[in-house]
């Protein structure tokens, strides 16, 4: 789904690299223009992809800056059209070519490799040339002011062609992924981040290493958040910037749903819990026989509005995050325009609020697991799973 729905999976980056100094507007528009989406309906080609408006994926003109700045934001969508032939299709075509062109040559009893690829390639140029492409939007949401960028998927194969046409669209610029390790340091201040620094068991800042070799802090996170669903106070207060008010209380804890797995083992066996727990009972078990929590789905409440989103701890990807439904009052006199504008900033600010009571809640965590008396509390927490 996309940023604008209620509940989109999203990932976030940082903008590495320096932005130019003056005519920012113009030069985004410039460079989304030069990177537009082209249609491939009319031509035989197999895949397109490219930059379009967020409201209006027909739409690939950015030269109009009022169709994707919206104050301290950018936002557009990257759109990629795919024709895919049938491998059953493929298969029965060139079967049928291939009899044809043994029956021109009674003398051979089998088609040559060469020949035989031939005709695969000439087979799959013809069902390609008869194939609609199949459309795909991302949406995009570029912070300028934190220098956050957003984007409506956690895909892996997504997420790397987008980092690859974000670099290729401003060049200079490239996208860092918010990994555990790199959103526990953006929520601690600089004293502090030096002693995470000292936990960080990466040897380097590559992405994926950074991910692999720093799994324990997803995995604490969600052991000590059940933990602290199931025997302590889920009320908590706000401690990092954005539309919520700081020291403003809320209500975190983990339910329904978890996902487990032996990281040991040679093959990964996910265990998967779906539904209310009592006392989270086999969850505790599944760990205490050496599993550990991967995936959970965190509930916030704020006031009278509620998030949830299932947390992917290893990577910190946020899927199905669903956030209070945006209401917009509208009349007869309202412009379209200003209505998606109305609509916008109020998805964007639902949207922030949560990630901002999630990292409230990364920093209670860590506020306990580095400079807390860890030792003490992870025994508690053993015992409690023992019980």
């Amino acid at each position: 789904m996309g940023i604008l729905s209620n509940t989109a999976s999203i990932y976030q980056y940082t903008i590495e690299g320096d932005l130019p100094s003056h005519e920012f507007d113009e030069w985004a528009s410039q460079n989304l223009n030069q990177n537009r989406f082209t249609p491939i309906d009319d031509v035989p080609d197999e895949i397109s992809t490219g930059w379009v408006q967020l409201h209006d994926p027909r739409n690939s003109d950015f030269s109009n800056h009022s169709a994707f700045i919206f104050e301290n934001y950018l936002a557009f969508s990257l759109r990629r059209d795919q024709r895919k032939v049938p491998s059953s299709l493929l298969k029965n075509l060139v079967d049928q070519e291939c009899e044809r062109w043994l029956d021109l040559r009674p003398k051979l009893s089998r088609v040559p490799v060469k020949s035989r690829m031939e005709i695969r390639e000439n087979a799959h140029a013809s069902l390609l040339a008869r194939t609609l492409p199949t459309p795909a939007t991302y949406d995009v949401v570029w912070n300028i002011k934190t220098g956050i960028v957003t984007l409506a998927s956690i895909s892996s194969t997504v997420l790397d062609i987008l980092e690859d046409e974000f670099s290729n669209t401003f060049e200079g610029l490239s996208l860092e992924a918010i990994h555990p390790m790199a959103r526990a340091g953006r929520v601690l201040d600089d004293e502090h981040r030096n002693d995470l620094a000292q936990m960080n068991k990466a040897p380097t800042r590559d992405v994926l290493t950074q991910i692999k070799e720093n799994k324990w802090l997803g995995w604490d996170f969600l052991q000590w958040l059940m933990y602290r669903t199931s025997t302590a106070s889920s009320v908590y207060e706000v401690n990092q910037p954005g539309p919520a008010e700081m020291k403003e209380p809320f209500v975190a804890y983990l339910h329904d749903r978890f996902v487990l797995v032996n990281d040991r083992e040679e093959s990964l066996r996910k265990s998967t819990f779906i539904g209310p727990h009592n006392n989270f009972s086999e969850a505790r078990q599944a760990i205490k026989n050496g599993k550990s929590i991967i995936e959970g789905l965190l509930f916030f409440e704020r006031q009278d509005q509620q998030w949830f989103l299932n947390l992917k701890a290893e990577e910190f990807a946020f899927g199905s995050f669903k956030c209070p439904k945006v209401q917009i009052e509208r009349d007869e006199l309202t412009d379209p325009a200003s209505e998606r504008q109305a609509v916008f900033f109020e998805r964007m600010s639902l949207l922030e609020t949560g990630l901002q009571l999630f990292d409230s809640l990364l920093a209670a965590f860590l506020k306990e697991r580095l400079f807390g008396n860890w030792p003490k509390l992870s025994q508690s927490i053993n015992t409690w799973l023992n019980e």
